[in-house]
């Protein structure tokens, strides 16, 4: 099985420059961190992440809240369609990242090429 490693995104916010990194790959699955609030209000930080391809072609981006809990997020044809959170899911692109918003607070931001490769 081939070894890859997804390139490193680095972009502004509102706030201050955060770095997305999903460096450590097995060659379907990666780990790393994206810059997330879990808390409405909060600014962004930096988050662990697991992107996790499925073998139906979809994806399931699972998140460290930071409490304990896992945010999971899962992608059909690479958009956000649902989560494992009963709260209402929407999304929109700013340039290459996908800024995923799940009520009342939480966003996750996710370079849209990681859904790609």
């Amino acid at each position: 099985m081939p070894r890859f490693i997804l390139a490193l995104a680095v972009f502004a916010t509102p706030a201050l420059a955060q770095e997305t990194t999903l460096a450590g790959t097995d060659g379907k699955n990666s780990l790393g961190t994206i810059p997330c609030a879990t808390i409405a209000g909060d600014a962004l930080r930096s988050c662990n992440a697991e992107l996790r391809r499925r073998d139906d072609g979809g994806a399931t981006l699972a998140v460290g809240m930071g409490n304990g809990e896992v945010r999971n997020i899962y992608f059909t044809d690479g958009i956000p369609d649902s989560t494992n959170s009963t709260a209402k899911l929407s999304y929109e692109t700013r340039g290459d990242i996908m800024v995923i918003f799940v009520e009342p607070g939480e966003v996750y931001e996710l370079p849209k090429a990681a859904l790609n490769n």
